[in-house]
């Protein structure tokens, strides 16, 4: 077999391939075998019709056709090994020439991995904010914790923001209730607006028995995202008291026998959240650095097949249509750019490392990891897997180069954080300090 290769773009080629028939007859064998299992004919039994009666009866041209259609994606395979391409999605085959006990000659036209040429990655300078606990974000994390504790106690006032309130809400459209938008005696946060648009506004000075009817769209239900006229009624306003801040406290909400020392292990805990917001934002701005120093070509249907895939539902407005190709476009340039970096650093990701990514990614959705790991193997879904931990190493090992300094001008020791914070898994461990153990 001969092949050529022509580059019509940098994200594109043209296989040009010729095939002796000499290598298609096993096909051709292979093309009568399956002709003659599969067709009944009087006086012979499947599979051992002769060939010629196959070409009288089906025809030799189908017989070829066949072998072709056989033979043809593993000389297009061959073709790619042999120029080092890296085809993306599916390739379009012209069949340009063939005849019976001559050559077949075929193109396929497909798209391919740009060639990327590697920026220095190695002593990246990184700016990331400080890691400096402040006394004002222990208080909010104290505060936080004395709301976990907090009495309710009724009182014949106007509500405030900050009030817990016992309402009646209905709805309905056009005169029709709505039942799915009906409640009685709803606890509700004045001031956290997670209920109805418009709510709080409206409840703000009523005591209770007081009401008040308005029109907002709902966040929930057979009518959400549609407006609907809207009557709340309050029952009863409640005031939260907080207990004191002090050393009776820290003993309730915690293990330790001090305020002090409670604030102290706040101030520890804030501390390395910190740090590990560090590593976020370090990993971050290392891939931005990186996309700034390259610019890479991608191949238009795989752009467009993503943005399609997402917006297949038919969701979205322009604006929203836009966002959507800036941050596919980089997606699929990192994607690329880490590829390149991990191949030619030689990095694979190891059976230990698909593992943890699977303990770690399992809880998010719900399952076990052998539950999990068998979901991705079913829906073939395991090529994924494996690109994405062997970029997260791509990734890191730039990161572990890359000289990260913080707002102060301090050099941040990155290797004194675990290694989550080199693959984003701590975006989880952010959100929140966990509840101190009583």
């Amino acid at each position: 077999m001969k092949s050529d290769v022509e580059t019509l773009s940098p994200t594109r080629v043209r296989l040009t391939v010729e095939v002796p028939f000499d290598e298609l007859k096993p096909s051709v064998s292979a093309a009568y075998q399956r002709i003659a299992a599969s067709v009944n004919l009087p006086g012979f039994r499947k599979g051992k019709v002769p060939n010629s009666l196959i070409d009288q009866r089906i025809g030799r041209g189908a017989v070829l056709d066949e072998a072709v259609n056989e033979h043809l994606p593993a000389a297009y395979s061959q073709a790619v090994r042999d120029h080092e391409v890296v085809p993306l999605g599916q390739p379009e085959v012209d069949v340009t020439e063939f005849a019976d006990g001559g050559d077949l000659k075929f193109t396929a036209e497909v798209d391919v991995r740009p060639t990327i040429e590697l920026p220095d990655y190695n002593g990246l300078r990184i700016d990331v904010a400080d890691a400096e606990v402040t006394e004002a974000q222990i208080d909010e994390q104290i505060d936080a914790l004395r709301a976990r504790f907090a009495k309710l106690t009724p009182v014949e006032r106007a509500a405030q923001e900050g009030d817990f309130l016992s309402i009646d809400l209905s709805a309905t459209r056009d005169g029709e209730a709505l039942e799915d938008a009906t409640m009685s005696n709803l606890s509700y946060e004045l001031g956290s607006g997670n209920l109805v648009d418009g709510l709080d506004e409206k409840v703000v000075g009523l005591e209770a028995g007081g009401a008040a009817t308005f029109t907002a769209p709902l966040r929930a239900g057979t009518a959400a995202g549609e407006d609907a006229d809207i009557t709340v009624t309050v029952k009863a306003v409640r005031e939260r008291e907080l207990p004191a801040a002090d050393d009776d406290f820290a003993q309730l909400s915690s293990e330790f026998d001090t305020l002090a020392e409670l604030r102290s292990d706040m101030a520890q805990r804030l501390g390395q959240i910190r740090l590990l917001e560090q590593g976020v934002e370090a990993r971050d701005k290392v891939m931005d650095r990186l996309l700034e120093l390259v610019d890479i070509p991608l191949p238009d249907s795989l752009v467009e097949s993503q943005i399609e895939s997402h917006f297949e539902d038919g969701h979205g407005d322009e604006a929203h249509r836009a966002e959507v190709v800036a941050e596919t476009r980089k997606q699929l340039t990192a994607q690329f750019l880490l590829d390149e970096i991990a191949r030619k650093e030689e990095l694979e990701a190891g059976q230990d490392e698909l593992t943890e990514w699977l303990v770690r990614q399992a809880p998010r959705y719900g399952m076990a990891p052998d539950a999990f790991a068998q979901a991705l193997v079913e829906n073939g879904q395991v090529g994924m897997v494996v690109g994405e931990v062997t970029r997260a190493k791509a990734l890191g090992l730039v990161l572990d180069h890359a000289e990260v300094v913080d707002a102060s001008g301090r050099p941040v020791d990155l290797d004194a954080l675990d290694d989550p914070a080199r693959d984003g898994s701590v975006d989880d461990a952010i959100d929140v300090i966990p509840p101190t153990e009583a």
